[in-house]
């Protein structure tokens, strides 16, 4: 099975010809170069990839996609606003290992509880990130900043944090 990474959305049409912007939080700017395939989410965690025709960078978080299949204007409206995803190995590829987004897969490991579970999202803030694991079969938010956050190991894919007293018993 493949492992998909989410990296944005569809956020609006661009031409006549279909193409679409896609809004990202790969952490720089990307044309997409070597991708074949997107992944479109049309229903819940159904992928339905999407051959990539051709695409440009915009700016460091929004790129021109045209998508094989979708030739006009019409047929694109009908899937902007539709969450966008890359395969494992052409997201390694195309995340600055800078940005909050390099951290999906890596496991979280608290400083008092020890071993949390692996990050499965990451959602961007504006004061702080929060990521999303599974924890005792609960679906936890925690968030990474200043005051929880001691480390990120790269090398061993690991999000070192500190979290608040009792912030994981309001979760079981």
């Amino acid at each position: 099975m493949n492992n998909y990474f989410s990296i944005g959305k569809l956020v609006s049409v661009f031409g006549l010809q279909g193409e679409f912007v896609l809004k990202h939080s790969l952490g720089k700017r990307t044309s997409l170069q070597g991708v074949e395939a997107i992944f479109l989410e049309e229903r819940k965690n159904s992928f339905i990839p999407y051959f990539v025709q051709k695409a440009s960078v915009k700016d460091h978080e929004h790129t021109f996609v045209k998508l094989e299949g979708i030739d006009t204007k019409e047929a694109a409206r009908k899937l902007v606003q539709t969450p966008v995803y890359l395969g494992e190995a052409d997201f390694k590829l195309h995340a600055a290992s800078s940005a909050p987004l390099a951290m999906l897969g890596f496991t979280v490991h608290d400083k008092e509880l020890g071993e949390l579970g692996v990050i499965e999202e990451v959602i961007e803030m504006p004061m702080q990130v929060l990521v999303k694991i599974m924890y005792k079969e609960t679906e936890v938010l925690l968030p990474l900043n200043e005051q929880s956050l001691v480390k990120v190991d790269k090398k061993g894919q690991i999000v070192h944090v500190d979290l608040p007293e009792g912030l994981m018993d309001i979760y079981l």
